[in-house]
């Protein structure tokens, strides 16, 4: 994901007192009520904040001081438990067949779109590899948007421009805000499609991605698709292989849950979406710093599902370095975070329907909530010389982590498998699921970072003041070695 830019707002002015943070959830709209994609407030998110904190740190101490705590901690982690077994065992719909490009008057045209902001290491591969893809190209465009670039990415850009007839590119001056989402927004009136592709510009795909993508939105329920993530420079570096078995872990259980009919999400690079679907959302959200998880409960909530694939893969490049990782997964967990700050009134509402909110605060109690009460929980615990009060919950993430990892990367390698890739062919298949356990047993313990990335990021934003700005991922290209310490 690259985050947005942002302006100034009142979003994170002075805390003020107790009884104002509490009006800002006071009121709930009556739930016969429409929602508009403009009608959900952005605005007093470091209000809310401060508030789910304190609720967060207030209710783990009344949990400790009361008899019953621990059993209603045991009792909420057997729910959640059951929800998550139900989510584990559910079988997916099966996949429809690629297409054959036999008839290219019922191939649906699709508009390909990248926003790059001084990317000259990487935008000439991405250009050349998405110009090149297994799919009539009078049935789809290329939209490079150059975000004011001060390298020569513009110049990179010319040049392509005279090899590549379906390429066409957008420059905005110095100063255009929003982001990523502006640059989307500023350029989706010019495109043609009926389905929008977006990609990162160190993106890399196969040939067939169109072929394969674009039969999954024949159910009309399909809202968007998002194409599976991969790292593309692997190594032995640690920090990368912590990343490989994440994302592993991220396509299973988000495949799985929407089998079950749960809360599928966009993940930036590798979305595509119906036109349709993103008109009746309003376009992508410049008010967020993730405008991939803004834009996913949006879909849902104007009844739109959302699929993902297996294969095809997008590949994107890892981070190396653990200050690099550190600052990406504060981003990434402030703008998920910001979707429920956003969105609390429609969510509590049931605006989803049973299954998917159902769903939604499973997640949301394991991916922000545990790591915001682990801190008051482990005091308490050692001021009064007791056992934490979230260990079960905690061994519920713990035990989701190994089994999504072992079993989302057992997935991956035989969805390669199926179609010979040749990487996976060279594994030893007597020495593979050894392999898969050490990996997935290392991949739980790198995905302990979470524990303070996200502990950090729910006070800070609660507390600090802060200045919204453009910061993206730095791309170095596949020439580049990285020196790392690990």
């Amino acid at each position: 994901m690259q985050e947005s830019s942002w302006h100034e707002n009142d979003s994170f002015s002075e805390l003020q007192p107790i009884s104002a943070l509490l009006a800002d959830f006071s009121s709930v709209p009556e739930s016969d009520e429409e929602p508009e994609p403009d009608q959900y407030s952005t605005g007093n998110r470091r209000r809310r904040a401060a508030v789910a904190l304190v609720a967060i740190w207030s209710g783990t101490f009344a949990l400790h001081f009361f008899a019953w705590g621990y059993w209603f901690v045991l009792g909420l982690t057997t729910l959640m438990g059951v929800h998550v077994v139900r989510v584990l065992f559910a079988r997916s719909l099966p996949l429809p067949k690629p297409l054959d490009n036999s008839s290219l008057e019922d191939l649906p045209f699709v508009s390909i779109m990248v926003a790059a902001k001084n990317e000259e290491a990487v935008i000439k591969r991405l250009v050349q590899t998405l110009c090149h893809l297994d799919y009539p190209s009078n049935r789809y465009e290329l939209w490079v948007i150059d975000d004011s670039s001060t390298d020569r990415t513009p110049t990179v850009l010319a040049q392509l421009c005279q090899q590549y007839e379906q390429l066409r590119v957008f420059h905005r001056p110095i100063g255009a805000g929003g982001g990523k989402s502006g640059a989307l927004n500023q350029v989706l009136p010019l495109t043609k499609g009926e389905i929008i592709a977006v990609f990162d510009a160190d993106a890399q795909v196969t040939p067939d991605l169109l072929q394969r993508v674009l039969p999954m939105f024949e159910r009309p329920e399909v809202g968007a698709v998002q194409v599976r993530k991969q790292i593309a420079n692997v190594s032995r570096n640690l920090w990368i292989q912590g990343q490989v078995a994440e994302m592993a872990l991220d396509a299973f259980w988000q495949q799985q849950r929407i089998a079950m009919g749960g809360i599928g999400e966009l993940r930036g690079n590798g979305q595509f979406v119906r036109r349709a679907a993103l008109d009746q959302c309003g376009g992508w959200n410049e008010a967020t710093i993730t405008d991939d998880l803004d834009l996913t409960v949006r879909l849902h909530l104007n009844d739109w599902d959302i699929d993902s694939t297996t294969y095809p893969a997008v590949q994107e490049e890892g981070v190396t370095r653990a200050i690099a990782l550190w600052h990406q997964r504060n981003r990434w967990g402030e703008g998920g975070y910001q979707r429920y700050l956003d969105y609390w009134q429609p969510l509590l509402q049931n605006r989803l329907g049973a299954r998917k909110t159902m769903d939604m605060f499973v997640f949301w109690v394991l991916q922000y909530v545990l790591p915001s009460a682990t801190i008051p929980d482990t005091l308490i615990a050692a001021l009064r010389h007791q056992p934490m009060l979230y260990t079960p919950l905690a061994g519920l993430s713990v035990t989701m982590s190994l089994i999504g990892m072992t079993l989302g990367l057992r997935r991956i390698r035989r969805a390669e498998s199926a179609i010979a890739i040749p990487a996976v062919l060279k594994v030893d298949q007597r020495k593979f699921p050894l392999l898969l356990l050490l990996r997935a047993i290392y991949g739980t313990f790198y995905m302990l970072h979470w524990l303070p990335v996200i502990a950090s990021t729910t006070a800070r934003m609660s507390i600090r003041p802060k200045r919204l700005k453009w910061v993206k991922t730095v791309h170095f290209g596949a020439d580049h070695e990285q020196k790392t310490k690990v």
